[in-house]
């Protein structure tokens, strides 16, 4: 979303699915959380990683066009098989995080906060230490923190 302020008269928002209309004039609506878990399983798959779309800032750079469809004809022209080859990467993620998430229970978000919150802190915080220690037990040394 977009939000424009100019002193304490005007106020305008754009949300990002009235920009996508108006530059695609599609309209394109998911299920809640939808695009969280593909956002998710694109992470984890590396899907649209450079090697597998090409370096999209790159791209629209050497793009010369103006329109959306000038756009999706080029870039499909240049890189014709990069959407399957995302999804090929994707889609199998998703339906990982599919299986998984019915075996998540309170009982697990519970260890999992508290993991989070209390040793993966302390480790953070703490991280130099362990690696004093592995290296003076290593090199048959004795250490101290400064």
């Amino acid at each position: 979303m977009i939000s424009y302020t100019e002193g304490s008269q005007l106020k305008i928002k754009i949300k990002n699915a009235e920009i996508q209309k108006t530059l695609s004039g599609k309209e394109i609506e998911y299920p809640k959380y939808a695009t969280q878990i593909m956002n998710l399983a694109n992470q984890n798959s590396q899907g649209t990683r450079p090697t597998v779309v090409g370096q999209l800032s790159d791209l629209i750079q050497e793009f010369q066009g103006q329109s959306m469809e000038e756009w999706e004809k080029w870039y499909k022209e240049k890189h014709p098989e990069a959407i399957e080859n995302a999804v090929e990467r994707i889609y199998p993620m998703v339906e990982k995080l599919k299986e998984s998430i019915p075996q998540i229970d309170r009982e697990m978000v519970k260890k999992w906060a508290d993991e989070l919150v209390i040793l993966k802190t302390f480790m953070g915080l703490k991280f130099q230490e362990a690696i004093l220690s592995k290296v003076a037990e290593i090199r048959n040394l004795e250490y101290r923190l400064a």
